[in-house]
């Protein structure tokens, strides 16, 4: 388990892309405050890029200036914690040595607040949504990632808009029942890595709740996405647990 003496921050779902030009710019605010906050750890929680296709790609300008700010970040002291997400799970060794962050796994549990908490980007806990599940474990598979990764850029980028078109079309056919969180796998995971907190992105639904595990009380941290007008970070410190509005 990770130990957090001061203080950390938590994101997920930035979704950045070269078309959202005010999307960059106020991730720069924030990695700007988070250093002048002098802020320990900042947890990066999945999605923060719309879509990655390969390190390789890194010398795009856009990723370029995305790694730049994560890199500033870093060589000022803010330790970088990342979990891959839906979008971006290609990130791999060379960007995150570019960017001065640390991969984490997909279950990670960290000690912030004197409460153990588990982190996740929040696809995993969706297991309604069966169809997506499959797709996910076809992508995450090393084979699978090895034929992509071995195709041109151009139709590596190409595929994945392919895939975000159909992936759009399909949640339109999907219940937001289905596509939310499953309370019994929430449970599940917390109890099988012994914590009492969740903190998660993934679902769009930024929320906290409190609830009974047979090992007592827990709670769960929703983050928020920040492509639709709206865009959040939790922060956990000496004072406490709060929730910071970054919408503009």
């Amino acid at each position: 388990m990770l130990t957090i003496a001061g203080t950390a921050r938590f994101v997920s779902d930035l979704h950045l892309r070269v078309e959202r030009a005010d999307l960059t710019e106020r991730f720069a605010g924030f990695l700007a405050d988070t250093a002048a906050a002098r802020v320990e750890t900042l947890f990066i929680l999945g999605d923060l890029f719309e879509y990655w296709i390969g390190d390789d790609d890194l010398a795009d300008p856009f990723n370029a200036q995305v790694c730049g700010l994560l890199r500033d970040l870093a060589d000022g002291g803010t330790r970088l914690g990342f979990i891959a997400g839906n979008r971006d799970f290609l990130i791999g060794a060379d960007f995150a040595a570019a960017a001065g962050m640390e991969l984490l796994p997909e279950l990670t549990t960290v000690g912030a607040g004197g409460t153990p908490t588990l982190l996740m980007h929040g696809d995993t806990v969706c297991t309604d949504d069966l169809p997506y599940q499959e797709f996910r474990r076809m992508v995450r598979a090393p084979e699978w990632q090895r034929r992509f990764l071995a195709r041109p850029l151009p139709e590596r980028r190409a595929e994945v808009e392919s895939l975000r078109r159909r992936s759009a079309e399909a949640m339109q056919g999907k219940t937001a029942a289905i596509m939310d969180a499953n309370a019994a796998a929430i449970r599940a995971a917390l109890s099988a890595h012994g914590c009492s907190r969740l903190i998660h992105g993934h679902t769009h639904r930024p929320g906290h709740e409190v609830f009974e595990l047979g090992s007592g009380s827990a709670e769960r941290w929703v983050l928020s996405d920040w492509d639709t007008g709206r865009g959040d970070a939790l922060e956990i410190g000496p004072a406490g647990v709060r929730r910071l509005d970054l919408s503009s």
